[in-house]
């Protein structure tokens, strides 16, 4: 069995400490660090070469999308996981086009957590359909409503309907399932797709294509 080594960074002690409990009920975790702000963590993530860091966004001295811009300049390939609450909604897309691996309330589920810590260490991204509501409820109404007509035909309709798949929190064994092809086509689909939309990892293809109106859930 795998040990998966977690890094937690926010700013609230409370929040950290209950993170760190759930996580030791769980032998495959392991709590390596704790950080109260990114300036703080970016060391950490140095010295600890953490397998998934769970991340606050609104931190003092250097929140979590800055942090974020900073290992992505450092070229880190550390799956990001965003702590988020209720009132934090219109960062959520800008968190998702840098490369966040998924999002989770602070008071969410023991299950849902672990499930997306798996998911991001394996290289998935789990956005669950609460929060894609609230991304897509958070979307700026003016910015993309009416694509233009060449992002409108950007994407294939077989390629439109695989992202509104990723977009509602499937995976790509569901959505072979579902559409009656095998995984290994939905990968090329969604590499195809990645390449169309200049982005790299599925949070940004659904967050890039929710920004220019190509993506209507």
């Amino acid at each position: 069995m795998s040990l998966y080594k977690i890094l937690i960074v926010d700013d609230h002690f409370v929040v950290r400490e209950g993170l760190k409990l759930i996580l030791e009920t769980n032998e495959q975790f392991q709590v390596v660090g704790e950080a109260e702000n990114g300036s703080e963590a970016l060391p950490m993530i140095k010295e600890l070469h953490p397998d998934v860091i769970l991340m606050d966004l609104n931190m003092p001295v250097m929140g979590g999308l800055e942090t974020m811009q900073e290992l992505k300049k450092q070229g880190s390939s550390i799956p990001v996981i965003i702590l988020t609450t209720y009132n934090e909604d219109d960062l959520m897309i800008s968190g998702l086009a840098m490369g966040a691996k998924g999002y989770l309330l602070k008071d969410t589920s023991r299950e849902n957590l672990f499930r997306n810590i798996e998911s991001a260490v394996h290289g998935e991204t789990l956005l669950s359909a609460d929060i894609m509501d609230r991304v897509i409820a958070a979307r700026p109404q003016e910015k993309g409503t009416v694509p233009s007509q060449n992002e409108a035909n950007s994407l294939t309709g077989k390629e439109t309907l695989i992202l509104q798949a990723v977009a509602r929190g499937l995976k790509s064994k569901v959505i072979a399932f579902d559409m009656g092809i095998s995984e290994r086509t939905v990968k090329a689909h969604l590499t195809t797709i990645y390449n169309k939309l200049g982005v790299d990892s599925r949070s940004q293809a659904v967050a890039v294509a929710l920004e220019r109106g190509i993506l209507d859930i």
